[in-house]
Parts: structure tokens; sequence; C-alpha cells
């Protein structure tokens, strides 16, 4: 589970200005690090169906976001996949 300071780092990083809290980039690099967290509990509990629902809820998420990004702000889109190591 992402703390409240894990989270407050990754919007210092990625806001876009001072009171940026839920730009496409600060939403996408949340959902990132929840998505880690997540794919490191189901590898130890396979059978936790309920988190594997709310991981794939979470990579479309992710994904669409992504997508709105890559629409509006390309060369954004491209710095934070880098940034994230996202494909």
């Amino acid at each position: 589970m992402l703390t409240q300071k894990k989270k407050l780092k990754i919007i210092e990083k990625f806001r876009t200005h001072a009171s940026d809290t839920g730009s496409p980039q600060v939403q996408i690099a949340i959902l990132t690090a929840e998505i880690k967290d997540l794919t490191s509990h189901m590898r130890d509990h396979k059978k936790d169906f309920s988190s594997r629902r709310g991981l794939i809820k979470k990579v479309s998420e992710r994904r669409r976001l992504l997508k709105y990004l890559e629409r509006e702000e390309p060369k954004e889109a491209d710095k934070i996949k880098k940034e994230l190591e996202l494909k």
C-alpha cells in the first residue's frame, strides 16, 4: 500500500506546477507505484483474486491516461514513459 509520504514524494517529482495534484503525469506516476506494490503482493499471494482484479483495474486506468497524454502532449508522454521505464 502506498503511504502518504511516498505519495507526496511522487507528486513533488511529477507535478507540472506548484499546486498540481491531479495532472495525468501525477496520476500515471501514482498508479505505477501502486501497480508495483500490487505486483509484489500478487507474487506472494497467487490466489488473492480481489487484489488481482484491483491490479487489472489500475493497469487499465494507467493505459487510458497514457493514451490521453500521448494524444494531447506527446512530448510529455515520452518523458514520463522514460522516467517510469514504461513501454
